[in-house]
């Protein structure tokens, strides 16, 4: 039996154009490179990238009950948040693993926007609407929008001369976590202090059929300020220099939010939400790590962590840091062997020392 053909965000034709190599993304055809993973790494780290993200899912949850029941559906005190801002979240299944990860938007009072990955926006939509009340909307509306990602130190200088966006407001006052509407020929514009790469920069949500004029007119502002278009293989090593969990990577059903560092997701005090569960402490369940080592070969995905001669975990991400200059990973390990001065790991039966390190790896300077 064939494989379904891959899916193509809006953007499709232009990552052609531009000449990218293309991967199937969980069932998305999406650019890994255009020309150098190294180059857009750096352009990033030293000047802006942007990215296509257009095949993550957006789902609009609207109604007068809509704080309460995310409340209920999702880990965090959503109805905490003010109209404008932005949360780092998660949805839970009833055993507290991990459905997925999501960053959620308060448009009004009584209207939300909530970004699930791509690879599990069927999953999180459905979830959300079995969850859901009487009087609350639920709706997938990602196929109706583009989402670009502009990040890097000079992002915020590049957007304000994006021909065709206007109405956009004072960048300098938009902090993190936040975001505001602008206009982008005439049409709507959300414009969000948010990204996955662990610098400035900002997520822009535009309809669908705006998306081409939108991506060229960005790669036009930047293009004397070492903006450039970057691929899966930047964004994947930009977000481990970040120590920012992947989903399939560090994130799954098969953990619970505090084993991956991220128990704050879960307010102390908050009962009631579907995956409560996940506040008891798993004994013994493995952690996530990061971990360093010298020389030039780095841990992947599914190499064993070793102390002695016994195998105490499992490398979850791994790569030669293009800004550190050195390998790094993040990993998952036994609770006791979180700290220890003697890991190693099995480097395809070359074993190589590996020492405990504090996430991120790379923290961006204040500009």
């Amino acid at each position: 039996m064939s494989s379904p053909p891959l899916r193509e965000t809006p953007l499709g034709g232009e990552h052609a154009a531009l000449g990218a190599t293309l991967t199937d993304f969980g069932g998305w055809n999406m650019p890994v490179r255009y020309a150098s993973d190294l180059a857009e790494h750096r352009a990033v780290r030293e000047a802006a990238g942007v990215f296509d993200v257009s095949h993550m899912g957006e789902i609009l949850v609207s109604g007068r009950g809509a704080a309460a029941y995310l409340d209920h559906a999702l880990a965090g005190r959503i109805s905490s948040m003010a109209p404008g801002r932005a949360k780092y979240t998660m949805i839970l299944a009833e055993d507290g693993g991990i459905v997925d990860d999501l960053i959620v938007y308060r448009l009004a009072d009584d209207r939300f926007l909530v970004v699930a990955n791509a690879g599990n926006r069927e999953q999180v939509a459905a979830a959300m609407a079995e969850r859901a009340t009487g009087g609350v909307d639920v709706e997938d509306v990602s196929d109706s929008y583009a989402l670009i990602a502009l990040q890097g130190p000079a992002a915020a200088e590049i957007l304000p001369l994006v021909a065709g966006v206007s109405a956009l407001g004072e960048l300098g006052a938009l902090r993190n976590y936040a975001w505001t509407d602008a206009l982008f020929r005439g049409s709507p514009l959300l414009v969000a202090r948010t990204g996955y790469t662990g610098e400035d920069g900002f997520e822009l949500m535009v309809g669908a059929d705006e998306a081409v004029a939108l991506w060229r007119a960005v790669l036009e502002a930047g293009a004397e300020r070492g903006l450039v278009p970057a691929g899966l293989a930047a964004r994947d090593s930009l977000r481990l220099e970040a120590g920012m969990p992947l989903y399939g990577s560090e994130l799954s059903r098969d953990v619970v939010p505090a084993q991956a560092g991220l128990g704050r997701v879960i307010p102390a005090d908050k009962t009631g939400f579907v995956g409560e569960a996940a506040k008891d402490p798993r004994p013994g369940a493995r952690v996530l790590v990061g971990l360093t080592t010298e020389g030039r070969r780095a841990g992947r995905a599914g190499y064993p962590v070793l102390r002695g001669d016994a195998v105490v975990g499992a490398i979850t991400s791994g790569a030669l840091s293009p800004t550190l200059g050195r390998p790094i990973a993040m990993a998952y390990v036994d609770p006791d062997a979180a700290s220890a001065p003697d890991l190693a790991i099995d480097v395809r039966g070359t074993r190589v020392p590996a020492t405990p390190a504090d996430l991120p790896f790379y923290r961006r300077s204040t500009r």
